[in-house]
């Protein structure tokens, strides 16, 4: 099997993976992470810091391909902080760390 045929197969099962999650119903982040673990965290970026992390494929730039060829992948790791398997923005996760924090405000 060539590296094409591997990466391709990749792509379409990441792919998969995301239909299945954006199918899941939208639930209450409060139902995942509990006050004690909300808690836990000193803060905002300690948060995103534990989310889990999520990889995407993304389109590799010129200076990419010059340095490594025409079928070169690049790649992109950050937080899902909503636990919905896409990987979020840094004001999304803020949105849900403020959530969290009116929820379980003592």
């Amino acid at each position: 099997m060539n590296l094409f045929n591997v990466c391709l197969g990749a792509v379409l099962m990441l792919m998969s993976v995301s239909v299945v999650a954006s199918e899941l119903p939208t639930r209450d982040i409060s139902e995942i992470i509990s006050k004690e673990e909300f808690l836990s965290y000193e803060n905002v970026a300690d948060f995103i810091e534990h989310s889990p992390k999520v990889t995407v494929f993304v389109a590799p730039e010129a200076d990419d391909i010059a340095n490594y060829g025409t079928d070169v992948m690049k790649t992109l790791t950050g937080s899902d902080c909503d636990r919905d398997g896409k990987m979020d923005s840094n004001p999304e996760c803020n949105a849900v760390f403020y959530k969290l924090w009116v929820k379980y405000q003592l």
